[in-house]
């Protein structure tokens, strides 16, 4: 449990409870491990069934995968495609079966990721965790969570802020300070787009939207939720939840996910409007290593059009990696194909310009690797020169978007010069993200 010391917390104190400390680095380990000691104890798991079967967004999976592979259990998880690679590759070393599956449709849809996996249970005879109902999830959290965090500040808490994913964390609380600590207020932390704060406030259920953060919100009401307590919700945008995150590492020295900063971009609201200090606590549900690749990298939050950038009304609002930014990987003339090729692995790009002098003399691509090395490997030894395309394409800066396709047709990467200034590189992906950013 630490205490928030450098972001704005009106006149409250904020407290954060850092489950990215368990051993999978959320606070999922607590229910991984509940629920299949639930299962045992039932019979539902043992000698004579092995196979658990789960739908996730990745932590639940990490939780049960540490569980089921100190238990000799064979784990398949379904999980829905927008789950950061760090989560995926995680759930893999641990050994899990990994089956990847559509977010962008709803419950009842054969591809629904929690449909899905009912649906693998019951085809492969496999026990189906199901998190989203499973007693086990609440009361890991009611046993254990509660009475922490309770001790941990002195039995003294105002205000709880709390996400829903499965539902667990928010019920299994709510129960534990309905006895504990009465007088403790339970706030909803949710993302916009999910139907919960709607529910919150006025009892009814809307339509689901889309949100990026990861592990909360909704599209129905899971069965575990219990949100007779909750009587103030938060819908925070993705763009809000993610800002926070980053916010909270650079002032504070903490790496949390996604979901961490939703929750702390609720509980921030909630301290800020009070009038009288109040003891309020919250989580670090868990660690932000796990989206190094998404939030915490400045390429893929402007691509997202997360990250500001001051519009110029010219080719630069469509370049992604700028050159005055020292954005773009470029190589020399005398750099090897070796250099050229670990360079495209290391920034998973598939051409570079060649720069002399800030000038471009060339251009290179996986397909000028490949013809030099098809015969003959120990030519990527030699000089990029001797392969590079000296057949450029240039566009002023001041060139027309709609324009840009023509020359991506043809092949070529449109190098985007100012005069004699090199601007920086256009590729198809870039000009989709333009694109698609003007819909926000």
């Amino acid at each position: 449990m630490v205490k928030v010391t450098r972001l704005d917390t009106g006149p409250c104190e904020l407290f954060l409870k850092l489950e990215n400390q368990n051993p999978g680095g959320s606070i999922k380990d607590r229910i991984g491990l509940s629920m299949i000691a639930a299962a045992e104890k039932a019979g539902q798991l043992g000698p004579h069934q092995k196979h658990i079967v789960e739908a996730t967004a990745g932590n639940t999976g990490l939780g049960l995968a540490l569980v089921a592979g100190q238990k000799g259990y064979r784990l398949t998880l379904v999980i829905p495609d927008k789950m950061s690679q760090e989560k995926i590759l995680h759930l893999k070393a641990l050994g899990a079966e990994i089956i990847m599956t559509r977010s962008d449709v709803d419950k009842g849809h054969p591809e629904y990721y929690q449909d899905m996996a009912e649906r693998i249970a019951r085809e492969l005879g496999g026990f189906y965790v199901n998190q989203f109902a499973n007693p086990a999830n609440p009361l890991a959290h009611e046993t254990t969570t509660g009475p922490e965090i309770a001790a941990q500040l002195g039995n003294r808490l105002d205000a709880m802020v709390a996400g829903v994913g499965s539902g667990g964390t928010m019920a299994g609380l709510s129960r534990y300070f309905a006895k504990a600590l009465p007088e403790c207020e339970m706030v909803l932390a949710d993302p916009q787009g999910s139907i919960l704060t709607d529910y919150v406030k006025s009892g009814t259920l809307g339509k689901a939207g889309s949100w990026v953060v990861e592990g909360i919100g909704e599209d129905f009401i899971p069965p575990n939720a219990d949100l007779s307590r909750v009587k103030k919700a938060y819908s925070i945008p993705d763009s809000e939840s993610l800002d926070t995150a980053r916010q909270l590492l650079k002032q504070e020295g903490i790496l949390a996910g996604s979901s961490s900063g939703t929750l702390i971009a609720a509980a921030l609201r909630y301290c800020r409007e009070q009038t009288t200090p109040k003891r309020v606590c919250t989580f670090v549900c868990d660690s932000g290593n796990k989206y190094l690749s998404k939030m915490f990298n400045d390429f893929w939050m402007a691509d997202q059009g997360f990250l500001p950038r001051a519009a110029h009304g010219d080719l630069r609002d469509v370049i992604t990696r700028r050159y005055s930014n020292r954005d773009v990987v470029t190589l020399a003339p005398s750099d090897t194909l070796l250099v050229a090729y670990a360079r495209m692995k290391l920034y998973d790009v598939s051409q570079m310009p060649v720069l002399e002098s800030n000038k471009v003399v060339g251009m290179i691509d996986e397909s000028d690797l490949l013809l030099a090395a098809i015969n003959d490997e120990t030519r990527l030894r030699l000089p990029v020169r001797d392969f590079m395309s000296t057949r450029l394409q240039t566009v002023d800066v001041k060139t027309p978007v709609p324009e840009l396709l023509t020359y991506l047709d043809k092949g070529f990467v449109p190098i985007v010069m100012s005069g004699d200034e090199f601007i920086g590189l256009i590729t198809r992906i870039d000009l989709l993200n333009h694109l698609r950013r003007k819909l926000r």
